[in-house]
C-alpha cells in the first residue's frame, strides 16, 4: 500500500480522484477476498465430505463430525487471536 499523498497540496478534485482509485481498489480486493472465502468452503466442504465416509466406513476414529463439521466452518466460536 502505497502512503498517502500529502493532502494540502491536492486540489479537490484531486482528493476525489485519489478517494476514487482507493475505492476501486478496495472494491477489487473484495472481491478477491469473496473467492477466496469461496474455495475455502469449497475444500472445508469436500474435508468433511471424506472424513463423514471414513467415519461411516469405519476408518477414522474421530466420533462427532458433526462438531467437526461446525468448527471447519467458522460456526464454532472464534479464537481470541485478535483480528481477522
Amino acid at each position: 500500500m502505497e502512503p498517502l499523498p500529502d493532502l494540502s497540496t491536492l486540489s479537490d478534485d484531486d482528493l476525489r480522484t485519489v478517494i476514487r482509485e482507493l475505492e476501486k481498489e478496495e472494491d477489487e480486493i473484495s472481491f478477491e477476498r469473496r473467492m477466496l472465502h469461496g474455495r475455502i468452503d469449497i475444500l472445508r466442504a469436500e474435508l468433511v465430505a471424506r472424513l463423514r465416509e471414513q467415519v461411516s466406513a469405519g476408518e477414522a476414529q474421530l466420533a462427532d463430525v458433526e462438531r467437526l463439521s461446525e468448527i471447519l466452518s467458522a460456526k464454532a466460536m472464534p479464537s481470541s487471536g485478535g483480528g481477522e
